[in-house]
């Protein structure tokens, strides 16, 4: 039977003679480690001296593993379910898991391995986490007793490898990858592979990406578009555009299919080298391929034409690409609109938003808020009613403010009855009508010699608590 050897154990508490400590009966009672030389100040959360927490904790242990023999599955429920929550106690588990590797007839498994490796990475103890993998390699699973390895040796150094490229223990996870492929069967699988190219490429190391890949290649394992879109972003980001397109192409002949992520990426690195057609031209081989846009697409060739000055260029590709229908829903052009309100074009924002409506690709709400606001800006009145009641026709609720400026806008040219129905479909409709917006209606009504319905309007008002007394409503009234 192997046991978990000294130097692999994290010394956290203090130990007791023999005689001291309390009797775990029967279970057998192995010391504990020894304390560390200089230990680190306790959390504020810990008030108990090392003596009183190496009593309280065999205590707490005895209390919830009783029964004869300990199992990986009562230690599992033990860590799980009973420390793991504890206040004092939670950051002692590896400690428990030493001493279960020190009782006899006992031996991990895989679920008390993936317990225990998930825990440590997720709480950053990567120095225990290396020792519990040397652990591991010394100490296969049970499972690996046969012929076969244990199935969950893999996605257990997976996790750990990911967590050690999370931070950029690069070469932990390196080592964590060697001591997992001596342990499988076979070859290691893609996933894991791309976890660490990606490791290197997300802290900078291009080349050492490059290094791994070729070393994936060497151990005959076959790229997948994972893999082959890490690299082209890498090369990308590298300023080395020309040799992310061979990858792109080898990609292909490899057999390998791009997805939007491979296509988004090449895009954005002809935009970022200032090739806008060649950026363009690929999104329509996008569309001869069969690979659905994302939002994303629309985003980098819309946004990017625009920083560009190319605006009527941006327009003409997003009504293209409405009429093929290839937009995706719930992609907002609210930024193309702005920018073409900025310039004093609203009429041409008009027309981008009715031809991308007209095919159901809906707008957003602050889309066609600064469209009303740009046509309002442009004295294009009718326009901006138009807009205004198709938002509500939809469901869509301007912001009052804007509505109000609208109503403003057309009690100035004489047009309050226009204004007074807006402000009833706004009504049916869950917009909030403040006292502005009838204070505006009940001035219009009066300049206009309507007193009939302006008094209609003050009365509204007067039920619904907007005038503070007798003197405001005669003042409204007689306008």
């Amino acid at each position: 039977m192997r046991r978990f050897r000294r130097p692999k154990v994290i010394p956290l508490l203090a130990e007791k003679p023999p005689s001291q400590l309390p009797h775990l009966s029967p279970i057998p009672n192995p010391s504990l480690p020894q304390p560390p030389q200089n230990p680190s100040p306790p959390s504020p959360i810990l008030t108990l001296s090392h003596t009183q927490n190496h009593t309280h904790l065999l205590t707490f242990i005895k209390t919830h593993i009783k029964n004869p023999p300990l199992t990986p599955k009562t230690l599992l429920h033990f860590l799980k379910s009973k420390l793991h929550y504890h206040p004092t106690f939670t950051h002692l588990d590896f400690l428990v898991f030493n001493w279960a590797s020190t009782v006899d007839s006992y031996r991990h498994d895989h679920s008390t391995f993936e317990w225990m490796v998930c825990s440590l990475a997720n709480t950053a103890r990567f120095s225990e986490l290396g020792c519990l993998l040397s652990f591991i390699v010394a100490n296969p699973c049970p499972c690996s007793d046969g012929i076969f390895s244990c199935p969950r040796t893999e996605p257990i150094f997976r996790f750990a490898i990911s967590a050690y490229c999370r931070v950029g223990r690069l070469d932990d996870a390196v080592r964590a990858f060697d001591s997992m492929r001596k342990l499988i069967d076979g070859k290691a699988s893609v996933v894991v592979y791309n976890i660490l190219i990606n490791g290197f490429v997300k802290c900078g190391e291009h080349d050492n990406a490059l290094r791994f890949y070729e070393r994936m290649g060497r151990d005959r394992i076959k790229g997948d578009v994972f893999t082959f879109n890490i690299l082209i972003s890498s090369y990308c980001r590298n300023s080395q555009f020309g040799l992310a397109l061979e990858l792109f192409k080898d990609m292909r002949g490899k057999g390998c299919s791009p997805n939007v992520v491979s296509f988004n990426t090449l895009i954005k690195g002809f935009f970022r080298e200032g090739k806008f057609e060649d950026g363009v031209e690929m999104a329509y081989e996008m569309i001869e391929f069969g690979c659905e846009f994302s939002i994303v697409t629309c985003e980098i060739l819309v946004d990017g034409l625009c920083r560009e000055g190319q605006v009527e260029e941006a327009c003409e590709l997003l009504i293209d690409f409405s009429r093929k229908g290839v937009v995706p829903r719930g992609y907002d052009y609210y930024g193309l609109v702005e920018v073409l309100c900025k310039k004093g074009d609203s009429e041409r924002a008009l027309e981008v938003v009715d031809e991308l409506w007209r095919m159901r690709n809906v707008p957003s709400l602050i889309a066609c808020t600064t469209l009303v606001e740009g046509l309002r800006r442009s004295a294009r009145i009718d326009e901006a009613l138009e807009v205004m009641g198709r938002m509500l026709e939809v469901g869509m609720v301007p912001d009052i403010v804007t509505f109000n400026c609208l109503l403003q806008d057309l009690c100035n040219l004489g047009r309050t009855e226009e204004a007074d129905n807006l402000r009833l479909l706004s009504s049916t409709k869950g917009l909030e009508l403040d006292a502005t917006a009838y204070t505006i209606l009940a001035s219009g009504y009066s300049r206009e010699g309507k007193k009939k319905e302006g008094k209609v309007v003050v009365d509204e008002m007067l039920d619904m608590g907007f005038i503070p007394d007798l003197a405001t409503y005669n003042r409204l009234a007689n306008g």
